[in-house]
């Protein structure tokens, strides 16, 4: 179970992590695991060639129950619930009324309830903001359920040999399974950019799954130093830093999110204002950056107009293994984001040549089926 110790949470797979020599440190008020022996380098390069297992655990599982779940859901967000099938997943967002983002988080329909995957940092808040809106008793929360990730080009394969028809689940769906004997509910979902699977189980059976999973010729451990490289390298926002309260979706570039059922009729915290962004442009724009040289310019560095002009900033950046040098992503101002401008990036004081370009920087390889 999740327990407190010197104020630190622990999940599920805590005793397992120091079974296999992971770094601990704190994240989001968890303590998780950055990295095993192997180190990020080579976790995140096993990642994209094979399948690694990673502890999502922090991540907070939310039941939405009660009458049509996604209407009132829909109430909250701008993403297309009440066209979302059974068994189906979307991501989306928290807004509020000046349309910055509370929260980002993944939804799935299971038929009978609804599931809400929110991020760790915001879950307190999250969690208030969903009973003040939709009423305590439709809102269960179960911080001790555990939530695994199998990523990576030899997921599917692996997951299959202990359950077949996770081969044919369609991209961002769902279902029951039985894996090593133990009933899962598994998602073909993730946050690397490869294929992969996020597995939701109860506490006490999430060791033994992890470790027959991990048993598999193909898988190694990988953690959260890895799970930050992938994700930039594919263009995936992070709560906290490339997104917030008071960036728009429009200007973090998450207007796909929004279909065009509910541009048109609006009906979420903050909906004026995006229809206003979307017609008329924001004054900023989330970019991807390309510095020149090895060294990673990394969040809060300034970036700059050719003239020296303090013209946005960096929100997330690292070394990206597979592109073989920097990348980064941040904000700036509209005429300096398309792609090709040429900018500096400030590093330690000094600036770098840098340019724009579109994440994702590695291609995604979501199932297409």
């Amino acid at each position: 179970m999740t327990v407190k110790t010197a104020d630190l949470l622990r999940t599920p797979l805590y005793d397992l992590h120091r079974k296999l020599n992971g770094k601990m440190v704190d994240f989001a008020g968890f303590e998780l695991p950055v990295q095993y022996e192997a180190g990020i380098l080579t976790e995140h390069r096993h990642t994209r060639s094979k399948a690694s297992l990673f502890d999502v655990s922090h991540l907070g599982q939310v039941v939405i129950g009660g009458d049509d779940p996604a209407r009132a859901l829909e109430r909250l967000v701008p993403g297309d619930l009440v066209n979302l099938g059974e068994g189906r997943m979307r991501y989306t967002m928290f807004t509020n009324d000046t349309a910055g983002i509370l929260d980002d988080l993944m939804i799935v329909n299971r038929g009978g309830d609804w599931l809400v995957i929110i991020n760790a940092g915001p879950r307190v808040a999250d969690l208030a903001h969903l009973r003040a809106h939709l009423g305590a008793d439709r809102v269960a929360y179960h911080p001790d359920r555990a939530l695994i990730a199998l990523q990576g080009p030899a997921a599917a394969t692996v997951l299959a040999r202990f359950a077949a028809d996770c081969a044919r689940m369609p991209y961002l769906s769902s279902a029951t399974l039985s894996i090593a004997g133990v009933e899962a509910f598994v998602m073909r979902s993730g946050y690397t950019g490869e294929d992969g699977f996020e597995i939701s189980l109860l506490p006490d059976r999430a060791e033994a799954v992890a470790e027959a999973l991990l048993a598999e010729p193909e898988v190694a451990p990988a953690g959260l130093g890895a799970r930050d490289s992938l994700r930039l390298e594919a263009g995936l926002c992070l709560y906290g830093h490339d997104l917030d309260p008071a960036t728009t979706v429009v200007e973090a570039g998450l207007t796909w999110t929004v279909s065009k059922r509910r541009r048109a009729e609006g009906g979420y915290p903050g909906a004026e204002i995006v229809a206003r962004q979307l017609a008329e442009g924001p004054l900023r724009r989330r970019v991807g950056l390309l510095p020149e040289g090895r060294a990673p310019v990394r969040e809060g560095a300034e970036i700059l107009a050719p003239d020296g002009r303090k013209i946005g900033t960096i929100t997330s950046g690292g070394f990206g293994p597979t592109v073989e040098g920097p990348v980064a992503m941040g904000y700036v101002e509209t005429p300096f984001a398309a792609e090709g401008t040429e900018v500096q990036a400030l590093l330690r004081g000094r600036p770098v040549a840098a340019r724009i370009v579109k994440p994702p920087f590695v291609a995604t390889r979501y199932y297409k089926g």
